[in-house]
């Protein structure tokens, strides 16, 4: 009789505990120390720039045109930096200067979700995009790099 008390309180002890346990759903962005670097110039349209050296003059999307490379945010497997590109206002192109790459498992993993995440960005034209399920730390970094790179954009 005994050992089935036992067992009913070790149950109901498990049961308590696995229905207790609350996971984390917010997405915190990691902050970085290092210096966010000066946009690249890019060749200015006919019509000339704003004279900033950035970029042509703002758009109705609040976005210069030219390439913007976010800053380099330290994740636990590795850096990741992302670049953008503006032409019209609208991001064109967006890609991961650097991405963790130390073995043959973030190498598989950021294979994949490397061009997921660009893609998204080109579709959402903001930092407000979906993270890449198993690529939880390189989703976060990208995200960071990515919203540096929109603030210089931004002007």
């Amino acid at each position: 009789m005994s050992r089935i008390v036992y067992a009913l309180l070790a149950t109901l002890t498990c049961l308590v505990l696995l229905f207790g346990y609350r996971t984390s759903t917010q997405v915190v962005l990691p902050t970085t120390a290092a210096p966010v670097t000066s946009p690249a110039p890019s060749p200015a349209p006919s019509g000339g720039g704003d004279g900033d050296g950035g970029g042509t003059a703002a758009t109705s999307s609040g976005l210069q045109d030219g390439t913007y490379q976010g800053s380099t945010v330290s994740t636990r497997w590795g850096p990741v930096q992302v670049q953008i590109t503006v032409s019209g206002g609208r991001i064109t192109d967006a890609q991961a200067l650097q991405q963790p790459s130390g073995n043959g498992t973030d190498e598989q993993i950021n294979g994949y979700a490397i061009p997921v995440l660009d893609g998204e960005v080109l579709d959402a034209q903001s930092a407000q995009i979906d993270m890449v399920s198993g690529a939880t730390v390189t989703s976060t970094g990208y995200l960071g790099s990515l919203q540096s790179a929109i603030d210089q954009a931004q002007g």
